[in-house]
């Protein structure tokens, strides 16, 4: 695979705004029993903005996602979420996240099919031969439906943490336009679409099939999605967990256009999209499993295939509350979480340590750290929430900080160091827990 050496980028650690300051300190009391897990929560939660935030100069924000020097539109959202509840109180971290908003914007306006992008326009790429339509901004051009999702996530979450809307300028609202067209045209994907993506000498999963074009689909109502999250290609290209999330982000991007932006065109032409994604997982994203009965599928054809299963990385299926696509409580997602975290789900691992689900992006019998937190902050009880907090303290490899996966047996055995996604999932799920009075 020709593939570049990861140029490096320098990111200065910023000083911590007050508000992250006050909840480390807060954590030194609530957590001094537990010196390993106090550890993990001072390494952790700050860790976005000590090892990977950059303020430029035009008043954006830059966020790498770790060991490599790219912002991903979704990683860069799920790094700073755990401090978006803080900032209503403080401007640092209002330049932080409504800067990040702004960049987010600057990338889809260059290209919304793109999932990652560079600081600057430096031509770097993770692969140079990429054949699909490059940017000297874009890092990685892999469409995948939640990308897109994450930056409604992040804009509506800090509008309604805050108050503030000033981020809702005339550029956004051209890139709201240009995500609804570009969602329309991948609900027709083989007939509407210019996209392709083709990866040579690379593995099967890093590449679509069919010239570029992906594995042939029916249509559904539903957005197709070339990659899941994991930045794996789908086997079939209706992701159910990313479509469940692009239902709530067309909710959410309807309430910015009737309140916001005043434009009744708009949010009716969203409604309407939104109607027909969530009425395509009612019709073909379901499944009657023989032993779980009706659960939510992975992904579906819409030709009647299914991969039935769940990966790490969030959208997924475990996720779907925090999503706010259905309540924790609601039958099928229970039904599905229960398949989920079975020997059923392919990709669920049970070991001498830990047992998880981890994700074909990684070694078979390597379970995320994202996914236990992600257990966590989706769990029907306290005692599974401090039951994944437990087990995350304990396979930390003595590092202090979460990793990509780590075996089932040894968690000494991991992989990527330094992923301040997953630093950040699992700081959110402990400080829930301190909210609460469990910890």
């Amino acid at each position: 695979m020709e593939q570049f050496r990861l140029p490096s980028i320098e990111i200065p650690a910023l000083p911590l705004p007050a508000a992250v300051r006050n909840i480390l300190e807060e954590a030194k009391d609530k957590l001094a029993e537990r010196p390993g897990l106090l550890r993990q929560f001072l390494n952790c939660f700050p860790n976005t903005l000590e090892t990977t935030t950059k303020l430029l100069d035009d008043g954006t924000t830059f966020v790498i996602t770790g060991d490599i020097p790219a912002m991903w539109l979704r990683d860069s959202v799920e790094q700073v979420m755990h401090y978006v509840p803080l900032a209503k109180e403080d401007p640092e971290l209002q330049r932080i996240i409504s800067g990040l908003i702004r960049r987010h914007v600057k990338y889809i306006s260059c290209d919304p099919y793109a999932n990652a992008f560079n600081a600057t326009a430096n031509h770097w790429h993770w692969n140079a031969s990429d054949e699909t339509e490059m940017s000297p901004w874009v890092w990685e051009r892999k469409f995948e439906l939640d990308s897109l999702c994450f930056t409604v996530r992040l804009s509506y979450a800090y509008w309604q943490e805050t108050g503030r809307h000033d981020i809702f300028d005339g550029e956004f609202k051209q890139v709201l336009e240009a995500i609804v067209k570009v969602w329309r045209t991948e609900q027709r994907h083989a007939e509407d679409s210019g996209y392709t993506f083709h990866r040579r000498n690379c593995p099967a999963n890093d590449t679509l099939r069919n010239g570029g074009k992906g594995m042939p689909v029916n249509y559904t109502g539903m957005i197709w999605s070339g990659f899941r999250p994991s930045d794996d290609a789908c086997d079939y290209h209706y992701n159910i967990p990313s479509n469940m999330f692009a239902a709530v982000s067309l909710s959410q991007m309807g309430e910015i256009a009737t309140w916001i932006f005043r434009d009744k065109a708009l949010a009716a032409d969203i409604a309407l999209l939104e109607e027909e994604v969530r009425h395509g997982i009612e019709l073909y994203g379901k499944f009657r499993h023989p032993e779980y009965g009706l659960i939510y599928a992975y992904e579906t054809d819409g030709f009647g295939n299914y991969s039935l299963m769940d990966d790490a990385g969030t959208p997924g299926l475990l996720s779907i509350p925090y999503l706010g696509f259905a309540e924790a409580e609601d039958e099928v997602y229970l039904n599905t979480r229960r398949f989920i975290l079975s020997k059923e789900n392919p990709y669920y691992y049970e070991g001498t340590a830990a047992k998880g689900i981890g994700s074909p992006h990684t070694p078979p019998g390597y379970i995320w750290p994202m996914a236990l937190s992600m257990q966590g902050l989706t769990a029907a009880s306290d005692a599974e929430m401090l039951e994944m907090i437990a087990l995350l303290e304990a396979t930390d490899a003595g590092t202090g900080y979460m990793h990509e996966g780590f075996h089932a047996d040894d968690p000494q055995r991991f992989t990527r160091p330094w992923f301040a996604w997953s630093n950040s999932l699992f700081a959110a799920l402990v400080y829930k827990a301190m909210k609460r009075d469990l910890l």
